[in-house]
Order: C-alpha cells, then sequence, then structure tokens
C-alpha cells in the first residue's frame, strides 16, 4: 500500500489515446485538403472527412474538422458539403423567388419575418444574405419562416421598403 506522502510525489502521467489535432498537419494544410476532397467526392459527414483525412496522413478530429468547415464556408446542401461559389456576386433579381414568399410581417422594432412556401425559405434567405443589403444583420431561416434581425427600427423600417417592392407584399 502507498502512503499518501509517496502518492503525492508520484509523477502523473497521462496519456491521450485521442488521435493529434496537430500531428503532421497545420490548419491550413488542411483545409486545403478538406477544399479538395469536397470538391472532388460526396462527402455529408464529418466523421466521413475525419476518416478521408486520417487515411491521406493528415491529423484531424471531428472538432477541427467543424472549424475547418466553418472557416472555409462550407455549406451542406441536401446530404452533401459544398464549397461557396468563389465568385458569388450580389443577387438583385429576386423574380424568381417572388413566388415563394407568402408574407411580410415585423416582430419587434428590429426582427421581420418572411412566410414562404414549404421548403422555401432557405433558398430565400440564402438570396436575402448573399445580397449584403446594409441594413440586413443577419437571417435565420426554418422550412418555411425567416427571420431578418436589423439593428433597429429605421433599418427594419428600410428593409420593409425593399422587401415590399420586390414581393410585393
Amino acid at each position: 500500500m502507498q502512503t499518501a506522502r509517496n502518492f503525492m510525489h508520484r509523477p502523473l502521467v497521462i496519456e491521450s489515446r485521442l488521435p493529434s489535432d496537430t500531428g503532421n498537419s497545420s490548419a491550413p494544410a488542411r483545409r486545403a485538403m478538406l477544399a479538395k476532397i469536397i470538391r472532388e467526392q460526396v462527402v455529408g459527414r464529418q466523421s466521413e472527412l475525419v476518416a478521408m483525412l486520417r487515411k491521406l496522413g493528415v491529423g484531424a478530429t471531428q472538432s477541427s474538422v467543424s472549424r475547418d468547415l466553418r472557416e472555409l464556408g462550407v455549406a451542406k446542401l441536401g446530404d452533401r458539403y459544398v464549397l461557396p461559389d468563389a465568385t458569388v456576386t450580389p443577387i438583385n433579381d429576386f423574380s424568381t423567388l417572388k413566388q415563394f414568399v407568402n408574407a411580410l410581417l415585423t416582430a419587434g422594432t428590429n426582427l421581420t419575418v418572411l412566410k414562404t412556401a414549404i421548403g422555401s425559405a432557405q433558398s430565400v434567405a440564402v438570396a436575402i444574405d448573399t445580397a449584403r443589403w446594409p441594413e440586413v444583420v443577419g437571417t435565420i431561416s426554418g422550412d418555411d419562416t425567416i427571420f431578418i434581425a436589423t439593428a433597429g427600427a429605421r433599418e427594419q423600417r428600410k428593409l420593409g421598403d425593399r422587401l415590399r417592392a420586390i414581393f410585393g407584399r
């Protein structure tokens, strides 16, 4: 039996059985490899990406891949990850989306709510985000509803005018 004194002075060694995040790869190199994988293959789960990176000798964990995906601006389209289009230009033509917007409402002084056809909210929200309107702080979309945040009442009025001009609601 060990005495308290020996126990307290014994060196403590903790071994990690988790794969190293740093290993032989830097974050920029790992991100470049992730982008290559996403461009060339259909991948829908972070665990698949971790396995592919490891197979290529790149150290990665789910948390590092998650950070990398966010840093790269990767989105999930259906059941696969996709890279952002580097040539995206602000959208000014909402004519194809007009048919999906059913109602325009306000909730307080800085939240505008758009009701859309079922399954259309994300497409409309992405178009609004891509347009980069200065009055829009951000959007959150569900299946048929979009919350659009503005900095205040003045910006909300400007947004409302813009949306009514586009969608006629």
